[in-house]
């Protein structure tokens, strides 16, 4: 793989090319400005004995929550369920909480539907908590709690500075539920290992010509980088306008197989943890069908197997590592979308704030 990138200087200018480089000090602000948010939700769901987790968001935060599906889970033992907004807006028929926190994630803040939800929990006399950008939206003020992303102005629509600053919030509070003094420790060096991971950037000129034409793909992650697998694939649809399909590694096997023919590439998500022996076999299977495999990796035998292997630059725990493996996607997205003339800031037919009811 050649190191060398020929920049293009309009690229380097755009709001997304700076949003994306701009990560590593946005969550430093984060998590130094943030605590004392955290800390008063952790008092909160602890003593209203909290069994469960019911989290409303769309999009880019909606990836967001199924990274707390699976960090509350497996570090708090809370149950996570994603909500039904249509429940509370078209059907009016709202289910009935019980010793839950209701958790609503949204870097504006301004969608009806996810602030419906809120609302109605606040109705029911739940503790309520709002994740957002903007500190005095609609979704903050139906919010019991609010945690503030810090990450100023996000101009360009594809969001990547909220999405990291997002899973570090959520990371934030496991770790401050589980009083786990490591974790925190973790936690601090997430800023740097961001901006490790971002001098990855060198290699995507050339990966990006090599896939120029590329119509359609599959993204694979499972356990804490399954949200990464849907937030990789979101990011290739709406900056590259490419046919891109996100799923477990098990999900794929039943069924979605099927559509791997020889040269069809598979983005494969797996860095160091426990999922590694699984997703080598899975790429076994992939071999069998000659797929071509792009690998995000920090693990050897897996790189080996890729066709392109993209290493991670830093190996970090598990538990955090969709914050890292996230920005080659976005370098990938960016630049792809780069060669092929598009304009990174203002994708065809999306609005930075999209209001859904």
């Amino acid at each position: 793989m050649q190191n060398a990138l020929v920049r293009n200087t309009a690229l380097d200018q755009s709001n997304l090319f700076k949003e994306i480089h701009e990560q590593p000090v946005v969550l430093e602000r984060l998590l130094s400005m943030e605590v004392q948010d955290i800390e008063g939700l952790t008092r909160e769901i602890r003593e209203r004995d909290i069994t469960h987790v019911v989290i409303a968001a769309r999009g880019t935060s909606d990836n967001a929550a199924r990274y707390a599906k699976y960090l509350f889970g497996a570090v708090n033992g809370l149950p996570v369920a994603l909500a039904t907004p249509s429940l509370y807006t078209v059907y009016n028929r709202p289910p009935r909480f019980r010793d839950a926190l209701v958790l609503g994630i949204s870097q504006s803040g301004k969608s009806p539907d996810i602030v419906s939800v809120l609302q109605e929990a606040q109705r029911q006399g739940m503790v309520t908590a709002a994740i957002t950008n903007i500190p005095d939206s609609d979704l903050a003020k139906a919010g019991d709690y609010v945690i503030d992303l810090r990450v100023g102005v996000e101009r360009s629509v594809a969001a990547t500075k909220t999405y990291t600053s997002e899973l570090v919030s959520i990371a934030m509070l496991s770790a401050e539920l589980a009083g786990d003094t490591g974790m925190r420790e973790e936690l601090a060096q997430v800023p740097s290992y961001v901006e490790k991971t971002l001098a990855m950037e060198r290699y995507f000129g050339d990966i990006a010509q090599r896939y120029r034409y590329m119509r359609d793909c599959v993204v694979i992650g499972r356990g804490y980088n399954y949200a990464t697998a849907y937030e990789l694939a979101l990011k290739l649809k709406e900056l590259t306008y490419t046919v891109v399909e996100p799923y477990s590694s098990a999900d794929f096997l039943h069924g979605p197989l099927a559509l791997v023919e020889p040269g069809f590439p598979v983005i494969v998500i797996a860095p160091a943890g426990k999922m590694v022996p699984e997703m080598g076999v899975f790429i076994e299977t992939l071999d069998e069908r000659q797929a071509e495999v792009i690998a995000i990796s920090d693990v050897q035998e897996i790189l080996a197997r890729a066709r392109v292997p993209l290493q991670l630059p830093v190996t970090v725990p598990e538990w955090l590592s969709p914050i890292t493996a996230i920005i080659p996607g976005q370098l990938f997205a960016m630049h792809l979308a780069n060669v092929r003339d598009l304009d990174v800031d203002r994708p065809r037919a999306i609005r930075k704030v999209t209001e859904t009811r």
